[in-house]
């Protein structure tokens, strides 16, 4: 399992969740007062942190969500081509492939040292900005 559950009350802008099975970051918070005969509700806005699509959604604040086990690892840049880098795990010296982006084209060389992110079975390669 490479998730654990959290109440909506306990999220907080810049966590991250899981929203229709996809990891996001949470961007936006905004609770409502409770209803003369319902609880409070909070309405969150999330973008993928794979796929950068953003997202809506609204729980009861008592409701449990999904928050996404991710694990910082660095690895070593094999090879770049084709819009794909070759990459060695730094600690296990696994090699895969993870596609890369417009903007990490240019970012990604050959020989070079990359950190990146593995949740729910998907990497991507992170640069601090």
């Amino acid at each position: 399992m490479s998730w654990q559950e959290a109440e909506v009350r306990e999220l907080k802008v810049g966590r991250y969740m899981l929203v229709d099975d996809s990891p996001c970051k949470i961007m936006e918070i905004t609770t409502s007062k409770p209803g003369k005969h319902g609880e409070a509700k909070s309405r969150i806005v999330a973008i993928g942190i794979f796929d950068g699509q953003k997202r809506s959604v609204v729980f009861p604040v008592k409701h449990k969500v999904k928050i996404p086990m991710i694990e910082k690892k660095s690895a070593q840049v094999l090879s770049v081509a084709n819009k794909e880098a070759q990459l060695m795990d730094s600690e296990t010296f696994e090699t895969f492939f993870i596609p890369l982006g417009a903007d990490q084209i240019d970012r990604v060389k050959a020989g070079t040292e990359v950190s990146y992110w593995e949740t729910m079975g998907m990497r991507k390669i992170m640069f601090q900005n």
